[in-house]
């Protein structure tokens, strides 16, 4: 395994179970026995690594290959839910103690919008799909499709937050019955 695989798979760890406000590079480094200083030849700061853990150790949305023109819108959206709901469900424990410190959090939101990443990427990814949908009349062209990929994201967020209130970490996985009614609800009045 290389350096940079065993520090992704320390950091995934540790953020899992003290969640990035709490973590430390100093603390991962230790875990994947290398220096601090050789995390940040892989990682120039603790954000870069937090999106390689997300990107890579829980891919969420990019696993998912769906195509507009292909297949069953429903079906489709079902797919994007499930994996977002399973995104979700591995992230908000790294992730929760952020939304309890402001000056963190500002920080975080800074560092990873310098990097590319952030919330907002999971309900543009939608909205593209459902835009491109409508584009070649698969969905109503009254469809609003930024708000109909906010009330998907924001159900999927909800539930996977209310499964973590409930059962912490480790929580169940929100089954895939779940993403198709989600979806469902959703695509019927697009179409």
């Amino acid at each position: 395994m290389s350096t940079r695989e065993r520090i992704l798979d320390a950091a995934a760890q540790i953020l899992r179970t003290r969640g990035v406000a709490l973590a430390t590079t100093k603390e991962i480094a230790q875990a994947s026995k290398v220096s601090e200083p050789t995390l940040y030849k892989y990682f120039e700061d603790k954000e870069r690594l937090l999106l390689a853990v997300l990107q890579e150790r829980l891919p969420g949305l990019s696993r998912v290959s769906v195509r507009p023109g292909t297949g069953d819108v429903e079906e489709n959206l079902a797919e994007l839910a499930h994996a977002v709901l399973d995104f979700y469900q591995r992230s908000i424990p790294m992730l929760a103690a952020l939304f309890a410190d402001p000056a963190r959090m500002a920080a975080h939101r800074v560092a990873m919008s310098r990097h590319g990443g952030g919330p907002d990427k999971a309900v543009a990814i939608f909205a593209t799909y459902l835009r491109a949908e409508q584009d070649i009349g698969r969905i109503s062209p009254d469809a609003n499709p930024d708000a109909a990929a906010s009330l998907l994201i924001g159900a999927c967020f909800n539930e996977a937050f209310l499964r973590y209130y409930a059962q912490g970490p480790d929580a169940d996985a929100a089954p895939r019955a779940f993403a198709e009614a989600l979806a469902r609800a959703v695509v019927r009045p697009l179409v």
